[in-house]
């Protein structure tokens, strides 16, 4: 059993900062406890646009504080996200996440994450993962 708060990860190497500055993310559970997914806690800020492309993971996020406006980049669909609202990218879509309040989410990745990840120059994940565990003696 695994118990442990955002509070306790701020500042680890599990509280991952974007380079382009535009948004923060608490890794609670990543690819190294071995269960599937990954769980972050993260909050993209007030006045920014992030384009992103999952092109390797499937993401389950939900909206707990804030509002954006969520951008599907193929067919130009747009969508409001506000607290209680979820959005599922199960088809690996381009989308642009433009904030106008602080925004923080659940959010659940399949592949789970390592905790290195950061988009690219396409907005991506990298498909990254962790050593085997050693094999028993």
């Amino acid at each position: 059993m695994i118990v442990r708060s955002f509070k306790d990860i701020e500042g680890t190497d599990r509280h991952v900062k974007s380079a382009s500055g535009t948004w923060e993310s608490k890794r609670i559970v990543l690819a190294k406890e071995r269960v599937g997914f990954s769980v972050h806690e993260t909050i993209l800020y007030a006045g920014t646009e992030t384009s992103m492309w999952y092109a390797n993971h499937i993401e389950a996020v939900v909206c707990t504080k804030g509002e954006a406006e969520l951008t599907d980049d193929t067919t130009g669909e747009k969508y409001t996200i506000t607290p209680g609202t979820m959005y599922l990218l199960d088809g690996h879509e381009k989308h642009t996440m433009r904030i106008k309040e602080d925004f923080h989410c659940i959010c659940v990745f399949n592949p789970p994450v390592t905790g290195r990840e950061d988009h690219d120059e396409n907005g991506v994940y990298p498909l990254l993962t962790e050593p085997d565990s050693e094999p028993a003696a």
